[in-house]
């Protein structure tokens, strides 16, 4: 089982944000109902994944809470830091390692009162006022984003890269980049500041997620290891 005290460690937490996978159910479609997600997830962590966030917009709770113990049971089985995406009760209620909001989500005070010091409680920012204030707040980490464009959240803003480095300098947390990240725009990222990326269809949506997710990893430790 993944050592959550290991989290404390700014290092540590660094090394499992290098590639934060997203799950998007969206992309069970193309397996014809012969994958299950949970097994999605564990060919992503095969294939290199280090972190992973259960993003369900369209469950229910009990399908939620259905899919949440079968995502975490996988990442305990391969040592894999997991995550809740806003759902903070339900992140609580099945022991999940921590609980990742947004901006329109609660605020990370209120988050980090609920779940406690010993959860990873990551944010989402678009500014250097967004992103000084989570960490003030008690965020572990913080998703900027979209760095690129991209189709998986319709209000996703965009983050010029000048911005996403000037988040990196101000903070002493580590950065994860967000949005439209791919294997043939990663290298623009170089240089930024950030600690790794996070991606959903890059990994969710390729034909051999293990494949792709391998890719991902071996040049993400290029550009960020």
């Amino acid at each position: 089982m993944f050592k959550k005290k290991l989290f404390n460690l700014n290092n540590k937490l660094c090394e499992s944000l290098l590639l934060y996978a997203v799950t998007d159910r969206h992309w069970l479609k193309k397996s014809n109902g012969i994958q299950t997600l949970e097994e999605q997830v564990e060919e992503a962590i095969e294939g290199g994944a280090t972190f992973i966030q259960l993003r369900e917009k369209n469950a229910d709770e009990k399908e939620f809470l259905d899919l949440a113990f079968k995502v975490q049971a996988v990442c305990k089985k391969h040592n894999i830091p997991f995550v809740i995406n806003d759902n903070v009760e339900l992140a609580k209620k099945i022991n999940a390692d921590g609980v990742h909001v947004g901006q329109s989500d609660m605020n990370a005070k209120d988050v980090r009162s609920i779940i406690g010091s010993d959860k990873i409680l990551g944010v989402s920012a678009q500014t250097v006022e967004q992103a000084l204030l989570a960490e003030k707040q008690g965020a572990d980490y913080l998703g900027v984003g979209a760095v690129f464009s991209t189709n998986s959240k319709d209000d996703a803003d965009y983050v010029p890269y000048e911005t996403l480095k000037n988040i990196c300098s101000a903070v002493k947390i580590p950065v994860v980049a967000i949005g439209g990240i791919t294997l043939e725009n990663l290298t623009e990222l170089k240089d930024s500041g950030i600690v790794g990326i996070s991606v959903i269809s890059a990994i969710f949506g390729a034909e051999n997620i293990k494949e792709a997710t391998e890719k991902l990893y071996e040049k993400t430790c290029a550009l960020f290891k």
